[in-house]
């Protein structure tokens, strides 16, 4: 293995690896909503037919998620304003959950609990998004799995470096 091979190993190693997939109804509206609401920046955004987005990425920090419209073609696909309701949950850490929640009511989120304190000593808050996803943002910071397969938890008080 080449220097640059092993560099490009660690590097995949210590990204992120867990992309959420969110559908919406109205992918370009929630493209837009979510950063408006939340703050996240658009990236890469692949146009479907008839005006839907295939695929699409939303940054925040390091984190992504990659919203979509609807699969009509797959059960996998689907929004939980269809039968059955909401379908996933996405976590993302910040500094500040009370001004990222004071952000989010701004950009017409319905807060569903908190700002506050968790028994684990982060703070939170959960917020509905344009289409009823929950997302909760957080002082909780989740640690990458150390070689031994088990995941170390980190205090979130203790101040994280880069966290948006």
């Amino acid at each position: 293995m080449t220097v640059n091979e092993a560099r490009e190993r660690e590097l995949q190693n210590n990204r992120p690896n867990i992309f959420p997939e969110i559908v919406y109804l109205d992918a370009p509206a929630a493209l837009a909503w979510l950063a408006d609401a939340f703050g996240f920046t658009l990236g890469d955004v692949i146009q479907g037919p008839n005006g839907t987005i295939a695929h699409a990425e939303m940054h925040y920090g390091a984190g992504t998620v990659m919203p979509q419209s609807p699969l009509e073609e797959s059960e996998f696909g689907m929004s939980p304003q269809a039968p059955g309701g909401v379908t996933q949950r996405v976590y993302v850490a910040v500094k500040d959950p009370d001004a990222h929640c004071e952000r989010a009511k701004a950009g017409g989120a319905q807060i569903v609990w908190g700002p506050a304190d968790t028994d684990y000593g982060a703070r939170m808050y959960s917020a509905r998004d344009l289409e009823g996803h929950i997302w909760s943002f957080g002082t909780y910071w989740p640690s990458p799995a150390p070689s031994t397969g088990v995941a170390e938890r980190r205090r979130p008080n203790v101040p994280q470096a880069d966290l948006p």
